[in-house]
């Protein structure tokens, strides 16, 4: 599914297109999505201007005059500019129609995203105001991530999961910040000394950081706003590759299910 590096190279994409630009209808094709979309959206938001692009976890954060859309990919959406008017595929079902003549298509095949609208601040928004702090924001550092993990039993890998307490790393990146770092998934939280939980705050940061650059993961459906694949699928080390020699010593990529989840982990260079 889109996880934080896919949301931002979303943002990054459909920021130039539609900041500073009025909507002129929200067209509701299917509203049957996670929640379904309220009847009276097209109305609220038509005339407004968007204000900004932003981004919270995995939530794209249209500011609008008086409001804020918030979007969520799901597991399987994508959010593409195309001009207005294009001819609509099987899983288009929400277009942000902008006076610039081109429109913000939502395309999700297995409808688990969502399109929803607050006027308050997003922040305060119940999906959101229990977030914990994002891995590329100054909150997140050895120290908070070495606080984090005492008298914890739970596995590591399941711990930076967990996004009461690190949000954006989702199973893609909790692999390879773990293989970066040199730690068995499988470890219980509580066992990493202050230097490892330092150099998994630094891997955590460096792999979102160069998945946002590659313009993220695509395994499946995902897409940018301009319809590109991303590319970091080409620098995973451990994601889907068991059994594939390891890049680093070349032993054997192990797979196994934790937390009802694919892990991938080499047995040599990881403790």
């Amino acid at each position: 599914m889109p996880e934080l590096p896919e949301v931002e190279t979303t943002r990054r994409g459909v920021e130039p297109h539609v900041v500073g630009r009025r909507i002129r209808a929200l067209a509701v094709h299917e509203p049957r999505l996670r929640w379904r979309v309220e009847a009276d959206l097209p109305a609220r938001v038509a005339g407004q201007r968007v204000l900004r692009a932003g981004r919270r976890a995995k939530y794209l954060l249209l500011e609008l005059e008086r409001g804020t859309l918030l979007w969520h990919l799901g597991m399987s959406g994508s959010l593409r500019v195309l001009p207005a008017g294009t001819p609509r595929g099987r899983h288009d079902h929400v277009d942000l129609v902008l006076d610039s003549g081109a429109s913000l298509r939502f395309n999700d095949p297995r409808r688990f995203g969502s399109v929803l609208y607050t006027t308050g601040a997003p922040d305060a928004h119940p999906l959101l105001a229990s977030l914990a702090p994002e891995p590329l924001d100054g909150a997140f550092d050895a120290g908070y991530l070495w606080r984090v993990t005492r008298g914890r039993r739970v596995a590591i890998k399941q711990l930076i999961m967990n996004s009461r307490l690190v949000v954006g790393v989702g199973n893609i990146y909790a692999s390879e910040a773990l293989f970066r770092a040199r730690i068995r998934p499988g470890r219980a939280a509580r066992t990493l000394q202050a230097p490892e939980a330092a150099h998994l705050a630094r891997a955590i940061r460096a792999v979102l950081s160069a998945a946002v650059k590659a313009g993220g993961t695509t395994l499946r459906d995902y897409v940018g706003a301009d319809g590109s694949p991303g590319y970091f699928r080409q620098k995973l080390y451990v994601y889907e590759r068991a059994g594939l020699p390891c890049r680093r010593c070349r032993t054997p990529i192990r797979r196994r299910v934790q937390g009802q989840r694919a892990t991938y982990w080499c047995p040599e260079c990881q403790h």
